[in-house]
């Protein structure tokens, strides 16, 4: 049996923008565009969340909420330091990281916690060293699959640690009195469509799958869900430096490709600006899908020339997507490599002047723009 720890830094951008700015801590913090302009929240403090503030909330409507509010435009490059460092700490415990967010990852400790007294401690250790080195806090769930060391790492944020349950019918009793909502894939539709069933938690779902006919009004992986068995595998990526990516995993399988289509754009853009936090251009451009069974598939093509640039990242993701056909999507991923420090390098030299590498510096100023209106906290189409 394996052990995984999920890992969740706690209220990522507020808690930077708090380590960097002690003097508010304990008041409402917003990070995201201005109160009165048109944009999003990105975060927000714990403060400001219970005054009913979340993320993707628009910053007028925040503002209403929370008008004593400190808000503060993010500081990507700053986010991204601190994230580097602490996916550097998660290496001295593991190997096998999957990094899920800027702030979020998976790891595989079941080769590692023979290093230390147990899972329990291993995890302290970690959390311990993560507030040394990055100033900042984070949840951690340990567990024998994914679902579960997710769920346990939001047991008890902020700052908290549960050792969730390995043995199958401990594991049950543990999911039994929790809402079916905890469960992946079962979002606020899926909640109140299961209600004229009788089913509000996952012991409802667990007597219903093993009632006689029960079993068949219910998906296979809903039941699985609800007795705690899920995939336990940790999906890293070796030679991590050598790439930039994201991805995202949906609350619910996303079976409208528009959708899927929306966030793979918008994972193309967080890509495009983390890259260009450097001089550099990629010339390979790939995406990552995964479905509702977890069967993953990647694709991946080269660039006409090493770029840097959002339309080049947007054309070639959308190529790939538009190839791959998917029911029903778990998560979805984009990313390049094959990175160098020169947009001629790796392609035949021409005797003369290419016109279009000034169409690419016109497309790489543009996006340097563009970036610059999106740390400001405005969604750009």
């Amino acid at each position: 049996m394996k052990t995984l720890l999920h890992v969740d830094m706690d209220a990522f951008f507020a808690s930077v923008e708090l380590l960097d700015h002690p003097e508010w801590t304990g008041r409402p913090l917003i990070v995201g565009a201005g109160p009165h302009e048109r944009g999003v929240v990105s975060t927000c403090s714990y403060e400001a969340r219970r005054f009913g503030v979340h993320s993707a909330m628009p910053s007028r409507t925040a503002y209403q909420l929370c008008p004593q509010a400190i808000f503060v435009y993010p500081r990507m490059e700053r986010y991204e330091e601190i994230s580097r460092k602490a996916f550097e700490v998660f290496e001295h415990y593991s190997p096998f990281v999957e990094g899920v967010s800027i702030d979020e990852a998976f790891l595989d400790i079941t080769g590692s916690v023979h290093l230390f007294a147990g899972a329990r401690e291993l995890g302290e250790a970690l959390r311990e060293e993560i507030h040394r080195v990055c100033g900042i806090t984070c949840s951690v769930g340990i567990a024998p699959n994914r679902l579960l060391a997710k769920i346990g790492s939001e047991q008890h944020k902020p700052n908290g640690l549960t050792m969730m349950p390995f043995d199958a019918e401990e594991i049950a009793a543990f999911l039994r009195d929790k809402p079916v909502s905890v469960l992946w894939g079962v979002g606020k539709a899926t909640v109140e469509a299961l209600k004229p069933y009788g089913i509000v938690t996952c012991g409802d779902i667990q007597r219903l799958s093993q009632a006689p006919g029960g079993a068949a009004m219910l998906s296979a992986s809903l039941v699985d869900y609800a007795f705690g068995r899920c995939d336990d595998t940790v999906y890293w990526q070796e030679g991590d430096e050598k790439s930039v990516s994201r991805e995202h995993t949906f609350g619910t399988d996303e079976s409208d490709r528009e959708t899927v289509r929306a966030k793979l754009l918008e994972l193309v853009d967080e890509v495009g600006v983390s890259f260009r936090e450097k001089k550099r251009w990629a010339t390979v451009a790939r995406i990552k899908l995964r479905d509702s069974a977890f069967n993953t598939i990647t694709r991946q093509k080269q660039f006409d020339s090493p770029a840097c640039d959002d339309f080049a990242f947007r054309k070639a993701a959308l190529e790939l997507f538009d190839n791959e056909h998917i029911d029903e999507v778990r998560l979805v991923g984009f990313g390049v490599s094959g990175i160098v420090d020169s947009p001629d390098a790796s392609f035949q030299p021409l005797l003369f002047e290419d016109p279009s590498s000034s169409l690419r510096e016109k497309r790489e100023r543009l996006s340097a723009a563009m970036d610059s209106l999106r740390s400001r906290g405005y969604r750009l189409s």
